[in-house]
């Protein structure tokens, strides 16, 4: 019970911090709670020292991924912005339609889903947040929308990782998990329609505006999900990849010709709207398709450079003595194994991260087609942006780290078997919320699902209740934890500018999850058997 008590203080303690009246940044409260459970772990689990420490090492290196991610995003936009690239997209998009509603369709919602689809790590969020503040929406709302947007395609993520790999660790034929992957898609299609109004209700003006343009909403919505729903049925790849690609498409179609849009006003619609030719908006919007090709290119296993890019056969081997072995690949893959002699393992993929592929690259090149004598600007901005958030990056993952050190006797998973134990028979309404958790603490979809799919299979099968369904409603859960996730939540606040908001985009993104989970789990009860 004691270690009980201590597994959930950290927690409860960040919430706490982070959402106070006058709340502490995270950039002082996730370093904080890592010390704390860094001496819980010393005194009250006492593990030994060594695996604290590696899970502490490690925690700190592993930050590199989401810090790189977020300064190549933040080079990327800041190139856009410099370049003038983004006033030509921006006066595009309001060619296509300058209503606010079918703006945040095609760019939070469809163009997220294609881009999810394509390469995870967060990426969409970090793309189409940017885009839209440019657009004249508010920052905060921006990265609300944008965090609740990004976890329907999550599910599948990129070419079907969450799915095929993250739940490789559970004992089911591959028949059985292509079951779980269709059960997982009808959940999230039939949530769909109210994830994104409660997404809309954070940054539009008012209700009236979702109700007025219903329509068109549910068409955006529908055109991403049903092909992800009917792809899911044939491959784990490819649902959120095609469901994003054909959305996109007809969503921009629907706002062109305002298809279940609402009628503006004749002194409301823009008059003398610039015309954007073809050549204009290829170049300008370089930046963007040269993002989704390039990333596209390193993803698709056909292609073969995902596998050059991921090569892990040392090149280079340095001894550090109890630190452990360091090592480089040819493709730059950085690792450092068996620190402190305990099997804890680090890697990074250096040009696989996309970070230098495609962000900063794509950014040079932007700059040098653009304006090549403003390219330190961008660095430096983007370096000063990057001091805070990688503070708080390295305190989260150190504190994620710690907190899943030890196993099945690792904090998370006393949270995780105590919430299975509490609700007993109930555990349906329940299960998403572990998926979340996981999510929560690792960031990452695949994660939850590899840390909790066998624990969420033991549970069903130790109370009777049907596997699939729990498995499924895990992996649901693990994509709806997105929008909660602090390494994400700190992502798109570095890229947006916002300073200490954290706990207030945490405080209301709860709030959709604690809905999100709700509904997945009452439609588990009834759409699946």
């Amino acid at each position: 019970m004691t270690e009980l008590i201590f597994s959930y203080l950290p927690v409860i303690l960040l919430i706490i911090l982070m959402t106070k009246r006058n709340n502490m940044p995270s950039y002082q409260a996730l370093p904080l709670c890592a010390f704390i459970v860094y001496l819980l772990l010393i005194a009250v689990f006492q593990f030994e020292l060594n695996l604290i420490h590696a899970k502490l090492i490690s925690g700190a290196l592993t930050a590199l991924t989401p810090i790189s991610i977020i300064a190549g995003a933040i080079f990327l936009f800041r190139c856009m912005e410099i370049t003038g690239a983004l006033d030509t997209i921006k006066a595009w998009l309001n060619t296509i339609s300058s209503h606010p509603v079918a703006q945040l369709m095609i760019i939070g919602w469809a163009f997220a889903f294609l881009i999810e689809g394509v390469s995870g790590f967060g990426t969409p969020a970090a793309i189409a947040a940017p885009i839209l503040f440019s657009l004249g929406f508010p920052a905060l709302k921006v990265a609300i929308f944008c965090l609740i947007m990004n976890t329907i395609p999550v599910t599948f993520g990129a070419v079907g990782t969450p799915m095929w790999f993250g739940l490789s660790l559970v004992p089911i034929s591959q028949e059985t998990l292509s079951g779980i992957a269709f059960s997982s898609a009808l959940l999230n299609t039939f949530a769909a329609p109210f994830v994104v109004i409660a997404g809309l209700m954070f940054v539009v003006d008012s209700y009236k505006t979702i109700i007025k343009n219903l329509l068109f909403i549910l068409l955006s919505v529908f055109s991403c999900t049903l092909p992800f729903l009917l792809i899911s049925y044939y491959s784990l790849e490819f649902p959120s990849l095609i469901g994003g690609l054909l959305g996109l498409i007809l969503t921009v179609v629907f706002a062109k010709f305002s298809i279940g849009l609402e009628k503006p006003d004749e002194e409301q619609t823009p008059s003398g709207l610039a015309r954007v030719s073809i050549g204009q908006l290829t170049k300008a919007s370089f930046p963007i398709w040269g993002t989704v090709l390039l990333l596209s290119l390193t993803r698709i296993d056909a292609i073969g450079l995902k596998a050059l890019l991921q090569l892990t056969e040392p090149s280079l081997i340095i001894e550090l003595g109890v630190l452990g072995e360091f090592a480089i690949s040819a493709s730059l893959v950085l690792s450092l194994s068996n620190i402190f002699n305990t099997g804890e393992v680090w890697s990074h993929s250096l040009l696989y991260v996309p970070s230098i592929l495609p962000f900063f690259l794509i950014g040079y090149l932007t700059m040098q087609w653009f304006q090549p004598e403003k390219l330190k600007v961008a660095l430096i901005d983007t370096s000063n942006k990057m001091l805070m958030p990688s503070v708080a990056l390295v305190g989260a993952l150190i504190f994620v780290n710690l907190m899943m050190a030890g196993g099945l006797s690792s904090p998370v998973n006393k949270i995780g078997l105590n919430l299975a134990d509490l609700s007993q028979q109930h555990w349906g309404m329940l299960a998403s919320f572990l998926g979340a958790l996981g999510s929560f603490f690792s960031g990452s979809a695949t994660i939850s699902n590899l840390s909790f799919g066998t624990i969420q299979f033991s549970i069903a099968e130790q109370l009777s209740l049907n596997t699939n369904k729990i498995l499924a409603l895990q992996s649901v859960g693990a994509a709806m934890g997105n929008m909660v996730c602090i390494n994400n939540i700190v992502a798109v606040s570095a890229i947006l500018g916002l300073k200490n908001m954290d706990g207030e985009i945490l405080k209301r993104t709860a709030i959709v999850v604690l809905l999100y989970g709700i509904l997945v789990g009452v439609a588990a009860n009834v759409l699946l058997t």
